[in-house]
């Protein structure tokens, strides 16, 4: 026999923009002490203490569950889909009740199939006490358990000041972040299109279609080719006669000369101009005389 649950369901009243306390008790109606542990499908919006600990045969234990404030309100008429699960298992006697934390994990290794389950809904209630309590509001949900619910965790054992994660509801958020996703993906996909449709067009036109093209596409780049043939033999005669230039200055330098001012050495015999003056003096002599 599982453990009993006091009461069935937890309902918290509004508002819900601060902190609100919710006690369940856990009682064991068997002759031996049982181990319990408590998780929920939302662990970062409830904290609960204690989350694990023993019963005693025929005791019972009271927990404190917290469900943490929220930046504002639900709609009135939002229906909570969080959940809680109690676990219990046998114990002997002579168990330590210290160590709980490693009894349930050998247990969930070697004896999982003994672990017995009760699961508890959450419910949203008025602020001003008037509505009908959960089993009356929701009678066809009564036996929580024929219902599978999400994952479950581990919640916080203590109390104190929620992360930035944990002030809205989950569902609140969760649909938040799925109309985010999907205006982010619509407004992806019609950028993307256009720019592949660009793409293909870019590559079309550049592709030629015929023989044509394809002949001139080949004269174009054969001028190309002299083109660039004929700048390179233009720039290696630049080149080498400035070569040829840097090489003489150099000579020059070393000589000791340069090209201006040189005078040069008359050279050896009788000079052209004083020949050309005999050879006339010689025609006129005959001329007159002979």
């Amino acid at each position: 026999m599982s453990v009993e649950l006091d009461p069935p369901e937890l309902g918290f009243r509004r508002p819900f923009t601060h902190e609100v306390t919710q006690s369940l008790r856990l009682q064991n109606p068997t002759n031996d002490p049982i181990a319990f542990k408590v998780k929920t499908t939302a662990p970062k919006q409830y904290c609960v203490r204690p989350n694990s600990g023993k019963i005693d045969a025929g005791g019972d234990v009271e927990v404190q569950v917290l469900l943490q404030a929220m930046r504002e309100d639900p709609p009135p008429d939002a229906r909570c889909r969080d959940k809680f699960l109690v676990q219990t298992v046998s114990l002997s006697q002579d168990s330590d009740a210290s160590n709980i934390p490693a009894i349930w994990q050998n247990i969930e290794k070697v004896s999982k199939s003994s672990i017995q389950e009760r699961k508890i809904r959450v419910v949203f209630l008025p602020a001003d006490g008037s509505g009908a309590s959960p089993s009356q509001r929701h009678p066809q949900e009564t036996h929580v358990g024929d219902e599978a619910p999400p994952a479950y965790g581990s919640p916080a054992p203590s109390f104190g000041s929620p992360g930035p994660e944990a002030v809205t509801p989950m569902n609140r958020s969760t649909d938040t972040k799925s109309q985010i996703d999907s205006s982010g993906t619509h407004s992806t996909v019609p950028h993307n299109q256009s720019r592949a449709s660009a793409a293909v067009s870019n590559i079309a036109q550049a592709v030629p279609t015929s023989g044509e093209d394809l002949r001139a596409q080949l004269a174009d780049a054969k001028a190309t080719i002299s083109r660039l043939t004929q700048q390179a033999k233009e720039q290696g005669l630049r080149q080498r006669k400035a070569d040829a230039v840097n090489q003489d200055s150099r000579e020059r330098i070393t000589t000791g000369t340069t090209g201006m001012g040189v005078q040069q050495q008359p050279a050896d015999g009788v000079p052209v101009q004083l020949v050309a003056a005999l050879c006339l003096l010689s025609f006129l002599l005959a001329y007159f005389f002979f």
